[in-house]
């Protein structure tokens, strides 16, 4: 059992993270910097609007070996058609895909539903996944209650998703709202982030968790702590966990990752360290391995 997973954070590009993960204000060099140390990242932006496919090349030339993007389905596709006549616009989200997975570089998009999207469209959700290509790994993350009734509607969800091999977004904000914000940002994030019951549901073999966390990430240990034995027995069992840690304010959010993994690295002996911070560090001799090369 090698440990492995892929960590990462919501965006790759943080100025604030100059000095600390980066040791560069070039912020060509930024994405590169961050994937020596994390494995995968949330594609967020591709939710309001897709990028050129050179640009997706570059992103892969950029990034080292063995690492993923998780790209999320345009809003176009999801929330403005709401996964009806929408072949065009998911043909030119699946050309992007495939430069990424050319490039040994993608990993599981995810869909995420409206909160509007209910049981009532369910047999619209499973046709729209059923004509996906198969050969790319993706994700759905449901929002509105129906899905959480833990009875039939979730049930029949999960049996799509296994059928179809894939998986379910595990979204967990209950550190954010553990108590009443701290600052601006976390009082932001406490009305822009839902508070969906969490769920360790498995349908996959790629789990993917978004863990929405607090700017103190000493407040979010219980948390960290909790799921860091549901990912060690994931991997112990074989599966490939996608992680990310989110925080309100994105300053924070490598060093929310960095304690996660070294919580799991105590449920998990193989799991190696992650590789130095390059604006930590002046070593300027070959680059550490990283974990998920």
């Amino acid at each position: 059992m090698d440990g492995k997973y892929y960590l990462g954070c919501p965006v790759w590009a943080c100025p604030d993270w100059v000095g600390s993960l980066f040791s560069t204000k070039d912020r060509k060099k930024w994405l590169s910097e961050y994937s020596s140390v994390f494995g995968t990242v949330e594609g967020n932006s591709t939710f309001y609007g897709l990028p050129a496919l050179d640009t997706v090349k570059r992103w892969a030339d950029s990034s080292s070996e063995g690492f993923r993007f998780c790209l999320k389905f345009p809003k176009a596709i999801s929330h403005d058609r709401r996964l009806v006549d929408a072949e065009v616009e998911t043909g030119l989200f699946l050309d992007i895909l495939k430069v990424l997975a050319d490039a040994d570089r993608l990993g599981p998009s995810f869909l995420q539903l409206p909160p509007t999207f209910s049981a009532v469209e369910m047999d619209r959700l499973k046709s729209y996944l059923q004509v996906l290509p198969t050969e790319y790994p993706y994700a759905v993350e449901v929002r509105h209650a129906d899905f959480f009734d833990q009875g039939s509607v979730e049930s029949a969800l999960d049996a799509v998703l296994r059928e179809l091999k894939i998986d379910r977004v595990l979204f967990d904000s209950r550190p954010l709202f553990s108590k009443p914000p701290s600052d601006e940002s976390e009082e932001a994030s406490q009305v822009k982030k839902p508070r969906s019951p969490y769920r360790t549901t498995v349908t996959g073999t790629r789990p993917m968790l978004r863990l929405v966390g607090r700017n103190s990430v000493d407040d979010t240990m219980p948390w960290i702590e909790e799921w860091a034995a549901i990912i060690a027995g994931w991997i112990n069992a074989g599966l490939t966990p996608y992680v990310f840690a989110h925080s309100p304010a994105e300053t924070f959010a490598p060093e929310f990752a960095a304690r996660l993994h070294a919580q799991l690295q105590s449920h998990v002996s193989a799991m190696p360290d992650l590789s130095p911070w390059p604006g930590q560090t002046k070593d300027t001799g070959p680059r550490q391995l990283s974990l998920f090369g």
